[in-house]
Order: C-alpha cells, then sequence, then structure tokens
C-alpha cells in the first residue's frame, strides 16, 4: 500500500463521477462499482481483466451448480465451487488490512472481510444464475438465497437461506443470528428478523465505504479518508453527517478555506438550524440552541466555524 502523492485530491472528481455512472446503470451489479472505489488505492486500476476474472468465474460456477437445483445444493456447490476449489475466505489474521476491502485485491489474494467476500459470492452468483442478495447484518455482512419473501430460519425448506461469506458459506440457524448479533453489537442487541431483509446496491456501497472510512481514520491516512467523505457524499449527497466529517478532515488536513465550505454548508442543512446571518452561514445563537449531544455537537462545529472564518478572511 504506497503512499498518496500530494495531487490526491485532483483525482477525486473523477472516480467520483466513474463511481456515479456504476451506481446509476439498471440493475444491482456491483462489480464496477466496487472496482471504482479500489482506485482510492489504484489510481491506474483497469477493471477489465477483473470483470473477465468474475465472468469466467461464473460460466465456471454455473456447471457445478447445474440445472434448476434446490436452493440448499445450489448453495452448496457455490460454496464448494469458490472455497473449496478456489480457495477463497475470510482474513482472520489481518482483518483490517486495507487490502480486504478492494475486489482487485479480494481476487488476487483470494482473501478478504465479510462483505468483499460477499460482492464476489453475488457476482458469481448472478452470472451462474443463481438469485442470491445481501444483507445488511450489523456487525458482518451476510447474504441470503432460496428466492423466499420471508426469511424463515427454522428449517422450512419454504424460507430463504441465511449465508456467511466470510466462514466458507456456512448456512446460519436464527440461533446463529442471534449469537452473531450479540458478538459485535452487545449483548443488549434485540434481534429482529427485518435485520435480515436484502439490501439494496446503495445500501452495500455506503456500508463498503463507510467501512474504509473508519479504517483510514484508524491508521490515520486523512487524505484517503476525505476521499472516501467525498464518494460517500457522491452515493448519498442527503448524508449531512458526511458533510461534516469531510469539512473537519479537511481542517485537519489545514485546507481551511475546503473546511470553512463544508462545515457551514453542514451547519445550514443539520436538523434544527434557524435561519442563517448576514455572512451566510449560521448565526452563533442557532447553533447553540440545541439541547443535548446535537447541540454540543453543532456548537463545536460552530468554533471551528468561527476560527476557519478568521483564517481564511486573514489569506485574503
Amino acid at each position: 500500500m504506497g503512499g498518496f502523492s500530494l495531487h490526491l485530491s485532483a483525482r477525486v472528481n473523477q472516480v467520483a463521477a466513474e463511481l456515479e455512472r456504476a451506481m446509476n446503470t439498471p440493475g444491482e451489479e456491483l462489480g464496477p462499482v466496487s472496482l471504482a472505489i479500489a482506485r482510492v488505492e489504484y489510481p491506474s486500476l483497469d477493471p477489465a481483466p477483473y470483470l473477465a476474472q468474475l465472468d469466467r468465474m461464473g460460466r465456471e460456477a454455473r456447471a457445478r451448480v447445474g440445472r434448476d437445483p434446490a436452493p440448499a445444493d445450489a448453495v452448496g456447490a457455490l460454496n464448494e465451487y469458490l472455497y473449496d476449489e478456489r480457495g477463497f475466505g475470510g482474513n482472520r489474521e489481518r482483518y483490517d488490512d486495507p487490502r480486504n476491502s478492494f475486489l482487485n485485491d479480494v481476487l488476487d489474494r483470494r482473501t478478504g472481510i465479510p462483505i468483499a467476500l460477499a460482492i464476489v459470492y453475488l457476482e458469481v452468483a448472478r452470472r451462474a444464475g443463481l438469485t442470491i442478495a445481501g444483507v445488511n447484518f450489523p456487525g458482518h455482512f451476510l447474504l441470503r438465497g432460496g428466492g423466499a419473501h420471508t426469511v424463515d430460519l427454522a428449517g422450512d425448506s419454504n424460507g430463504a437461506l441465511i449465508i456467511d461469506p466470510f466462514h466458507g458459506g456456512a448456512l446460519l440457524s436464527e440461533m446463529d443470528c442471534r449469537q452473531l448479533l450479540r458478538q459485535h453489537i452487545g449483548d443488549e442487541a434485540a434481534f429482529d428478523r427485518s435485520l435480515l431483509e436484502p439490501a439494496t446496491r446503495r445500501d452495500i456501497v455506503v456500508r463498503m465505504l463507510v467501512n474504509l472510512k473508519r479504517l483510514y481514520v484508524r491508521m490515520r491516512s486523512f487524505p484517503q479518508a476525505r476521499f472516501i467523505s467525498h464518494l460517500l457524499l457522491t452515493v448519498d449527497p442527503s448524508a449531512v453527517s458526511e458533510l461534516r466529517d469531510r469539512g473537519l478532515l479537511a481542517y485537519h488536513l489545514e485546507d481551511f478555506a475546503a473546511a470553512l465550505r463544508d462545515l457551514e454548508e453542514y451547519l445550514r442543512l443539520v436538523p434544527k438550524r434557524q435561519p442563517d446571518d448576514a455572512e451566510g452561514g449560521v448565526s452563533e445563537e442557532a447553533a447553540e440552541s440545541d439541547e443535548g449531544d446535537d447541540g454540543d455537537e453543532t456548537a463545536q462545529v460552530w468554533e471551528h466555524v468561527k476560527a476557519l472564518r478568521k483564517r481564511v478572511a486573514g489569506f485574503n
């Protein structure tokens, strides 16, 4: 994982436009979207060889699955192909390695985190003619197959199959899902079957990006984290918290003009904001009028904005 050049920000709009094009294509295809995101780390990445690899894997998987198998048999055949024959598996030893999140690396190294392995699974399954969907389960991304509209984890053959892409495609019972939720969220977490509903492509992409942003922040790779915040806003322009985070990351990186733009816009859009002040921002009284944690947060952002206005004015 090489360092980023100083002209990183010049690539942001290009990658964002590529991601937006991929998101706007019909259907739920995830390969082009995932490879666009990978250009955060690999600026000159050519997606064509990786999409061709997924096509080959889809053809091979179709041959293993056969014609019109029962859902459990289809999942078993796909699991055998991906995990036994091709050697994919969860990276337990180096879970926080960023390479576990990028589709090109996952295909090259045949290991990754749950959501990245799920994308391989979904793309190969779709090419093999199987109906598999992502599941945005808290703390651990899952899959579901079987084509049923309702989830029955008690063994009813009409219910959907819940699949763990990180652990060899294991089929999970309701007890397994409850235990997984407690493991990742805590003993107080309440299980509900709505947690197992199919995720949209947008849901999956947002989760991928949020995972990456958190990882980059932990690594103190702030230019990359800011890049990811920009991509999150591309996917979901209404994500006001990402506007705040992008502004704070810009502030940390001493891009004061960009930080001021984002944080002023955040204060304009955050709930409970009242009329703007004469300078086009938010009045100090409005910024400090909220109650509770939200008020504390917006008051802190307002303090940053005041400091930034002085800095930016000093540069003019």
